[in-house]
């Protein structure tokens, strides 16, 4: 098992879509028994009429993301528990942002920035943020494999702009400790070895804040 700094009481697992970062999240969680907190998009009423047409219920979607996200880390991340000290998070408040930026135009992207900023200052920031990185193409392939009927029509194009808003987001917060992890070659799910390698990437060395880059 690994030592898991004793500073270290807030981990992000974050990525695109398709990344893995639910499933590695939930592996963690469940070995070092540390609080799980997953997004819940599954019920998100706008999310498959979204994907059908983007123009139309982009902006509500993105509100009800940003109100469901808020609520769930302002309760989740600072209610603390003796028996978990470690929390474990499957997404970080900023992708509400870096999101809408590549659904939301004009007036309606100033008033969710505006909301946004109001919302992300009341909340605390992670010890370390995971970005597990994986090309398009790849991210399709999972995509398509775990079968959500409102997923399939997502385009590469798509893909790439939310990697480029992670990117932008990285560079403009130095103040956050980001490890980015290259999984191109490796299963972390259905290999144990690969597990155990991103597992001692992520709690055996101690990030300083900036950005830091790793090949699994």
């Amino acid at each position: 098992m690994p030592h898991v700094q004793p500073d270290m009481q807030y981990l992000v697992i974050e990525g695109n879509i398709g990344a893995g970062k639910t499933s590695l999240a939930s592996m963690l969680a469940e070995e070092l028994g540390a609080k799980l907190v997953l997004e819940r998009f599954a019920d998100n009423p706008f999310l498959p009429k979204f994907y059908a047409d983007a123009e139309r219920y982009g902006f509500p979607l993105e509100l009800s993301f940003l109100a469901e996200r808020y609520q769930q880390l302002n309760a989740d991340i600072r209610r603390g528990s003796l028996f978990q000290p470690l929390t474990i998070a499957d997404y970080f408040f900023m992708k509400s942002l870096i999101f809408a930026q590549n659904t939301l135009r004009g007036d309606e992207l100033k008033l969710y920035q505006q909301v946004f900023h109001i919302m992300h200052s009341t909340l605390p920031r992670p010890d370390l943020y995971v970005y597990l990185h994986l090309p398009p193409e790849r991210l399709l392939q999972n995509i398509q494999r775990r079968g959500r009927h409102y997923e399939q029509r997502i385009a590469p194009e798509y893909l790439e702009r939310i990697a480029q808003g992670y990117s932008t987001f990285f560079k403009q917060h130095p103040e956050y400790s980001i490890l980015i992890v290259d999984t191109q070659n490796i299963d972390f799910v259905g290999n144990q070895h690969d597990y155990l390698k991103i597992k001692d990437i992520i709690f055996n060395t101690r990030y300083p804040n900036g950005v830091h880059r790793v090949l699994a």
